[in-house]
Parts: C-alpha cells; sequence; structure tokens
C-alpha cells in the first residue's frame, strides 16, 4: 500500500513538473516568435528615414468625386509621413452608397466619425456561413446559367459574414483580404483610415495600392494611390495609369470566361464600367442577410469580454474566418481613463482586440473637455498619428535635441504624425477637443512625465534637486502637484497638498 501511494505521489509530481516544463516551453516559443516578428517589422520600418526639423498639421491635399460619396488623401511624400512609414485616408459614403470590393498591399485601421453601415471582410477558403433565399427561388423560376435543377427547385444566395458598424468604431483590416462597405443609414459615413506601408505584411515597397475588384476608378485615384515613384516613371507607365480599371480589365476576356464559366459578354461588362461612377457607386436597396445587433447588446457583450481586465486569448477569436474585426471605443463607458474634470481616453490594442496582434497596430480615441490637457508624454514603442474629430486646441512636440517641432493650434479635419519617442503635450481649446491617435505597435506604451505613475514622480526627490538644481520643497511641488492620472483637469494646481 506504502508503494502504491509513493508511486501515485511520484507519478502526480512528475505530472505537474512535465506540464510546468511544456508551459514554460510553450511560453518561451511564444516570445520567441513575438520577438521575431518585431524585428521583422522594425526591419522594415528601417528603409524610412526620420530627420524631423519641423512637423506641420496636415489637412487632405487631394480630393476626388464619386457617384455616392468622396475619397480624400493626404499628401504621403512629407517628411513625416515618409518617417512614420505610413499614410492616411478620409471617405466619406453617402446614403445608400456602397464603396466597391478592393484589397490592398497593407493593413488599415479604420475609425468611424459618422454614421452607420454594413460591411464584409472576405478571408479566403472561410465557409460561406450566410445563406439567403434568392427572388428566382421564390417565384419558382429557373436559376441563373450554370445552376442545373428543374423548375421549382430553391437556389439560395451563399455569402460570408456581413458585419454592422457604427459611430465610434475602429475596424481592422488585414492586408490582402477583399473588402466592401454599404451604407444603409440615413446620414453620411465619415471615416478617417491610418494606411501602414512599413507593416511587415507588405512586401513590396512603401507605395500603398489599392487593388479593385469592380469599376472604373478615376484615374487620379490611381495616380495617387501609385504614389510618386509611378508618377515619375515614364510615358510608357503613365499609359498604364491612363487606361486604369479594375484587376479584372487587364485580363483576356476569354479566358476569364472561360474561368468562371459564363458567356463573354458578362466578362465584357465586369471590365468596361463607366469611368465617372468612381469608387463609391450608387447602390439603391441592396438585400442580403444583415446583422440587426442593438447598442445595448453590443455594450453586454462588451462589459463581460471586460471582466477580469481584458479579452482572454480562448482560441476561437483568434482563428481567420471568426476573427472579431471591430470594437467601440467612442462610447463613455468604454473609457480606460476618466477625469470627471478633464476628460476621458480609450485604447484599443493587442488585448482587447487579437486581430491587432496580427496587424501590429493600436488606437487611443481621446475627448478632452475645456481647457483640459493630456500629460506630457512620449510614445515609448510606435509612431503616433493623430487625427482632429472635432474641436480645436494647441498640442506642442518637442525632439531629442530639446526644440520644440510642432507648437501650434490644431482643429478639426487636421493630422498630424509624432515620431517614436518625441515628447508631445495636448491642452483643449474653449470648445473641447476631440481626437483619434493611430499607432503603429499592436502594445503601444506610453510614458508620462507628470502626474501619478510619471517619470518624474518614479525618482527619489534627491535626485530631482541635484538634476535640476531646485530645492526639496520644489522637488516635493515636482512630484505630487498632480495627483491625476495622463487626463488633467483645468487649472494651475490640483494635487492632494501645495508643497511650493
Amino acid at each position: 500500500m506504502a508503494s502504491n501511494s509513493s508511486l501515485i505521489c511520484f507519478s502526480l509530481c512528475f505530472l505537474f513538473l512535465f506540464h510546468g516544463t511544456f508551459a514554460q516551453i510553450f511560453e518561451h516559443q511564444q516570445v520567441w516568435q513575438r520577438l521575431q516578428q518585431q524585428q521583422q517589422h522594425r526591419a522594415l520600418r528601417s528603409r524610412t528615414e526620420c530627420r524631423i526639423e519641423r512637423l506641420n498639421a496636415q489637412e487632405p491635399t487631394r480630393r476626388f468625386e464619386s457617384e455616392a460619396g468622396v475619397t480624400e488623401f493626404w499628401d504621403h511624400t512629407q517628411e513625416q509621413f515618409e518617417c512614420a512609414g505610413v499614410q492616411a485616408v478620409r471617405h466619406e459614403i453617402r446614403r445608400n452608397g456602397l464603396l466597391l470590393p478592393y484589397y490592398s498591399n497593407t493593413p488599415q485601421l479604420i475609425y468611424i466619425i459618422q454614421g452607420s453601415g454594413v460591411h464584409s471582410t472576405v478571408f479566403p477558403g472561410c465557409a460561406e456561413t450566410f445563406e439567403t433565399e434568392s427572388p428566382q427561388s421564390r417565384r419558382g423560376e429557373r436559376g441563373e446559367r450554370g445552376e442545373r435543377g428543374e423548375a421549382g427547385q430553391r437556389f439560395n444566395d451563399r455569402h460570408q459574414k456581413v458585419r454592422r458598424f457604427r459611430a465610434g468604431d475602429i475596424l481592422a483590416l488585414p492586408a490582402g483580404v477583399t473588402h466592401w462597405t454599404y451604407n444603409d443609414g440615413e446620414e453620411p459615413i465619415i471615416s478617417v483610415s491610418l494606411i501602414d506601408t512599413s507593416n511587415q505584411a507588405n512586401q513590396l515597397d512603401l507605395t500603398f495600392r489599392k487593388f479593385f475588384l469592380a469599376g472604373n476608378p478615376q484615374r487620379g485615384v490611381q495616380q495617387q494611390m501609385l504614389g510618386r515613384q509611378q508618377e515619375e516613371a515614364g510615358l510608357g507607365r503613365r499609359g498604364e495609369q491612363e487606361r486604369g480599371g479594375n484587376i479584372l480589365s487587364g485580363f483576356d476576356a476569354q479566358l476569364l470566361s472561360d474561368a468562371f464559366n459564363v458567356d463573354p459578354e458578362i466578362i465584357r461588362r465586369l471590365q468596361e464600367q463607366a469611368p465617372e461612377r468612381g469608387v463609391i457607386v450608387r447602390a439603391e436597396n441592396l438585400r442580403f442577410l444583415r446583422p440587426e445587433e442593438s447598442e445595448e447588446q453590443q455594450q453586454q457583450q462588451w462589459q463581460q469580454g471586460r471582466r477580469g481586465g481584458s479579452w482572454p486569448l480562448n482560441g476561437l477569436e483568434e482563428t481567420l474566418c471568426t476573427m472579431k474585426l471591430r470594437e467601440n471605443i467612442g462610447h463613455p463607458t468604454r473609457a480606460d481613463v476618466y477625469n470627471p474634470r478633464g476628460g476621458r481616453i480609450s485604447t484599443v490594442n493587442g488585448l482587447t482586440l487579437p486581430v491587432l496582434n496580427f496587424l501590429q497596430l493600436s488606437a487611443e480615441r481621446g475627448t478632452l473637455y475645456r481647457n483640459a490637457i493630456v500629460a506630457p508624454h512620449w510614445n515609448m514603442n510606435a509612431h503616433a498619428v493623430i487625427y482632429i474629430i472635432r474641436g480645436s486646441g494647441r498640442i506642442q512636440v518637442v525632439g531629442n535635441a530639446g526644440r520644440s517641432v510642432f507648437d501650434d493650434e490644431v482643429r478639426q479635419g487636421q493630422l498630424l504624425v509624432v515620431p517614436q519617442n518625441f515628447a508631445l503635450v495636448k491642452r483643449a481649446g474653449e470648445q473641447g477637443l476631440e481626437y483619434i491617435t493611430f499607432k503603429t505597435n499592436d502594445n503601444a506604451m506610453t510614458s508620462p512625465l507628470a502626474g501619478r505613475l510619471s517619470a518624474i514622480r518614479a525618482m527619489p526627490e534627491e535626485v530631482l534637486m541635484n538634476s535640476y538644481q531646485i530645492s526639496r520643497q520644489e522637488a516635493k511641488s515636482l512630484k505630487y502637484n498632480r495627483d491625476e492620472l495622463n487626463v488633467f483637469g483645468p487649472g494651475a494646481k490640483s494635487g492632494r497638498q501645495q508643497y511650493a
């Protein structure tokens, strides 16, 4: 009996040690893979140059009208965009407007400023989990050419999941997957997108390319996407730009007819579409199965997911076909930092939205009340791209030489790129300030200079006294006069105790 007990104890100890060792090995493998990904990411970003002497708040420089919307581009040849290896695009999709299906060579983060609608991201090889009854089957008619069956047989339309979005949502789009958007709401959809051309997913050059599956995009839009290098490449390439068209336009019509097993006339209609329609076309009364999810259900799901501190990696949400691609960071209850005197900040990263681990991107949504301040800080491991949603305010950015590279008022619609480690501070104007910040790391970290948990507060008084040649009382004042976290209310003093 004693021998059996000893054997059982030995077996349990062995299993415990083996389990612990296996868990450590698995954890180390994950860390090693993560380090390799980050090294590849840094290697691609090292192609860019950062010789920043002066930053500027930019507005879109090129605007292109489509049949049912507008596309606006920022000048990506500006030094600050080249430094960060990013580009930016703003879309306005009017009522019943359809942004034509396309894929791109870079991942994107899209923030929905206004409006609501539906979109779909088509992953190759994933199941068509949505099925709807076609009008022909309701009338008992024969299906389209190529379908078989007797009259009266039902032919259903199958497609991948269609997702609903609303104002305040962040949409994550991996590189190389087909995407389309439709406005089924009453007001225009306004969105701003970060294009991460330096991302490890892009194995081409640092030029943003959209590959449209439909339509005949305007020549100006094609030129903007092809970039400065292609525009300067010569007459032969300019001829290609002038022709434009979607990717089907470049194939032989008979070859595509055989590939799709359809009449060549259908292929010619796919290839020869009116260029004046642009990339956002009017599509009246689109009919497909749409998700109907109330705001209360979304908030309930978010609260359940946030319980315990973060969304757990459970092996289901991380699979390609079922991956979650949307997170709302605009709702007040979503705030990660809140100050009733100053405002709130919400963040989304690879912990709250696992797909961002693949995209290597994250975002921060800020709402500042009148004259509130975001603590002086720097981004430790990411470039920051700040877009002003509403209001106005002052932003100051300081480089490594201790000189200000930006100190100006910013207003609605402007965009500012802040390179990694450059220190910045924001102060809202009289009407407040709302902004969205895209960051080029899935776990972007900031280091504040003032307030609770700041670099200054974490240092001993003696270090501050000797570093700045100040008295002990002044050092205490520097450390403790601001007891808020990241978002400061207006006023000169708000600490628990005043030392100066």
